[in-house]
């Protein structure tokens, strides 16, 4: 199993989010208290990235991320929605982790590092 580097953690505000595009793979990061969580940039209800801008992915409290298309909220733990039009649905987790203050996404199996 191999892991890709998205960021330093120190570079990651708490609470705040990041976009990332690796392998493919479009999504983002979430942090807040101080643990990071990773989901793909994609509304289950409409399909579309998330943000609001670049970044952008949280409500103006921190509390919940939220689709700038509809303003569907859902939970940071778990990705799944509270409110708007995808009630009951969740984002697609993605498997992340830090180690040694960098944040890192598995990469999928057969897929060469990027210089």
């Amino acid at each position: 199993m191999t892991w890709a580097a998205l960021c330093r953690l120190a570079d990651l505000p708490d609470p705040g989010s990041r976009g990332f595009e690796v392998d493919g793979i479009e999504g983002f990061l979430v942090r807040r208290d101080g643990i990071v969580r990773g989901y793909r940039d994609r509304c289950p209800h409409t399909g579309v990235p998330l943000a609001w801008s670049p970044d952008l992915y949280l409500d103006c409290d921190g509390e919940f991320i939220q689709c700038a298309l509809h303003g569907a909220l859902f939970l940071i733990d778990s990705g799944e929605c509270v409110y708007g039009p995808c009630v009951g649905q969740a984002l697609e987790p993605l498997p992340i982790r830090v180690e040694d203050g960098v944040v890192l996404l598995e990469r999928a199996a057969g897929v060469a590092d990027q210089p």
